[in-house]
């Protein structure tokens, strides 16, 4: 295994800096378990056991998949890095619940140009924040060093939601008709794809 972490450090990969994100980020992840959990970060896949699901009649998954757009340049500008998880979590949870999920678990993908610890549990503390929102667990995830690919400051979040639905309860837009009530709910601020920054 020595011969591939010499790989990596020859290719600007900084394998103990993803050990020590991980140190770093485990408490926030412990903040997310729910029933269902059934393994612990740092592996290849997160397990969630349906078991406490019992009392669906023919449960149906949902799932969605988003990053955080635009809003994430306003994170590496203000080089706050602890809320912009939320959003991403609220692009993906958001995507399911309009179908009538209820969110069961997450996992999230951070690109980074160089792998700083600290940083990355801090965009970590903040998917766990909107994990707990949510009412889902954070049950795994990826932190990809990409050195020569993107600039050291610059990264890209994105993530993954499964949430659970009784069959005839999914809501199906094929079912709007007219006269339905549309409810708008008012932003707390700026979310995602909510900015544009160009470089000059």
């Amino acid at each position: 295994m020595a011969g591939g972490s010499d790989m990596y450090k020859a290719a600007g990969v900084d394998v103990e800096a993803g050990y020590n994100g991980v140190k770093l980020m485990r408490r926030h992840v412990e903040r997310t378990k729910i029933p269902g959990v059934m393994s612990d970060i740092g592996g290849f896949g997160g397990l969630f056991s349906l078991e406490n699901y019992k009392n669906y009649r023919e449960p149906v998954l949902i799932s969605g998949t988003d990053g955080v757009g635009t809003k994430i340049r306003i994170a590496q500008l203000m080089n706050k890095h602890d809320t912009v998880g939320i959003d991403c979590v609220a692009m993906c949870v958001n995507d399911i619940v309009c179908s009538g999920a209820k969110p069961i678990f997450f996992l999230d993908y951070i690109a980074i140009g160089k792998n700083t610890p600290e940083k990355v549990a801090s965009l970590v503390s903040g998917v766990a924040e909107g994990c707990v929102r949510s009412g889902c667990a954070l049950i795994g995830g990826e932190t990809a060093e990409h050195p020569g690919v993107m600039s050291a400051d610059d990264y890209d979040l994105a993530g993954f939601a499964v949430g659970i639905a009784e069959r005839e309860q999914i809501i199906d837009y094929n079912r709007v008709n007219p006269g339905d009530v549309v409810i708008a709910l008012p932003s707390s601020g700026l979310h995602s794809n909510g900015s544009n920054i160009t470089r000059i």
